[in-house]
């Protein structure tokens, strides 16, 4: 359903696409590449470019200085109300390797392919693209009607594609200027080309790497094997006892603030139609893995999980050299959901390998460090509002989903200004983050556009 203020407003998205196209064009030739030094200039650009576009819609908009690349922040006080705080980046990338690129990554092009019409280009969906819907929303609206339904405050940072080293202490410093109602973060993507979603869970993150001391030397297995122990089998048997045989994780309070689906969400993803077969067969898998009686989508949106990403023992060079090491190691994270302790967490590692090291072994536990997951409160009347409004937009209804991943500002956002945020984006599985060739769909950059003038509309009324 549209409103009589709403359908101009879309209208004039539909009539005006290829200036907001050329627009986000302009953007895109920005090489603002946050990591390498050679593109500090660049990155100045490009904040520069938003804070004159910004401006060019009435917005009070300031580019302002930070240890790394510069902060954005712009305000509109349209007709008051709620008050939403917008954020999003506009670094990118790096483009290596450039020889897998099929045109200059920063010539950014408009390209027809066998699924659709696309924009080619680095930073096309990550994350000018997504950002640029936003303020083509805004752009709608104040042609229309003059003014934004709501209040209105704008935050793009330009190192988040380095890490944020200069996120956490601008937020801190200017906690006052930046909050807002809620939050609204448009750097996640779609359930499906027809689907759209309002991310609401996101997971945490806790990482090691443990280390197991045996021997002071490497030693000659003909002449020490069986004799001297092996931290290799040691961690082995370490790292295999973090599991039991129905795949849950054994360490002692691991659970803890561990929450259940409700039905309600239960139901929304159900409807979503998963195909878990197809999402493991495209990795060359076929039986899921992890703990019984849990479907795939709930162990990777809602589960919390314990995982060896990297190990290493003795020898492992070309060829046989008959060693018994000295030393072993594996890299070890976790996944957390609700309010898992990261740091209990970590201390019931430690207690897990001690309880199993043998004698004449010790160990180490380096480079340990967590943080919590991030869960948003659905039962806040925007939530619904905006759901109901992206599904006015899409073929299909939108649903509250998790996320197996981690957007630390999202978790910022809550810690230090208090305020919770709707993580909506239009990015597809394919369009390559991060990679040669990125790309963004055509339609996901139109319909994005309209969709956050729905959801504007919306707002206006919580």
């Amino acid at each position: 359903m549209t409103s009589q203020s709403l359908a101009p407003v879309l209208d004039h998205v539909d009539a005006t696409l290829d200036t907001a196209l050329e627009r986000l064009m302009a953007l895109l030739r920005i090489a603002s590449i946050s990591t390498d030094p050679a593109y500090k200039h660049a990155c100045d650009q490009a904040a520069d470019w938003m804070v004159q576009d910004l401006r060019s819609l009435g917005f009070t908009a300031q580019k302002h200085p930070t240890t790394g690349h510069p902060m954005v922040v712009a305000k509109d006080q349209g007709a008051g109300g709620l008050h939403v705080l917008f954020y999003g980046h506009y670094d990118v990338q790096p483009v290596d390797p450039l020889n897998l690129w099929h045109r200059d990554p920063f010539d950014p092009a408009i390209e027809e392919t066998p699924a659709g019409t696309v924009i080619r280009g680095r930073g096309a969906a990550d994350d000018k693209g997504q950002l640029m819907t936003f303020v083509e929303a805004c752009r709608a609206w104040k042609a229309v009607h003059g003014s934004l339904p709501v209040r209105v405050s704008m935050f793009f940072e330009g190192e988040e594609e380095s890490g944020s080293p200069s996120l956490v202490p601008y937020m801190k410093d200017h906690a006052s200027d930046l909050k807002a109602d809620i939050a609204l973060i448009c750097d996640t993507g779609m359930f499906d080309p027809q689907t759209p979603a309002i991310t609401t869970a996101l997971r945490g993150l806790a990482k090691l790497e443990l280390e197991i001391t045996g021997p002071d030397k490497d030693l000659h297995s003909g002449m020490y094997g069986g004799a001297a122990i092996n931290p290799a089998h040691v961690l082995a048997r370490i790292l295999a006892d973090l599991h039991d045989d129905t795949g849950r994780v054994t360490l002692n309070g691991f659970y803890d603030g561990v929450p259940e689906l409700t039905n309600a969400q239960a139901e929304q993803w159900d409807a979503l139609g998963f195909d878990a077969a197809g999402f493991l067969g495209g990795v060359g898998l076929s039986v899921p893995a992890g703990e019984q009686n849990r479907s795939v989508l709930e162990m990777i949106w809602s589960r919390p999980t314990c995982e060896i990403n990297g190990m290493n023992s003795g020898y492992t060079g070309a060829g046989f050299k008959t060693v018994l090491p000295s030393k072993a190691s594996a890299k070890v994270s976790f996944r957390l959901v609700g309010t898992q302790d990261p740091d209990a967490i970590l201390r019931a590692f430690d207690a897990h390998v001690q309880a199993r090291l043998p004698a004449d072994c010790s160990y180490e536990i380096l480079d340990a460090e967590g943080a919590g997951a991030t869960t948003m409160p659905i039962d806040h009347p925007a939530f619904e509002a905006a759901r109901q409004a992206l599904s006015d937009e899409w073929p299909r209804p939108a649903a509250f989903i998790g996320c197996g991943g981690s957007i630390p500002i999202a978790g910022y956002f809550q810690t230090l200004l208090g305020m919770d945020s709707m993580l909506i984006g239009f990015g597809r599985d394919d369009d390559a983050l991060h990679s040669p060739n990125e790309k963004y769909d055509l339609e996901a950059f139109h319909k994005g556009i309209r969709s956050w003038v729905r959801i504007l509309d919306a707002l206006s009324r919580v």
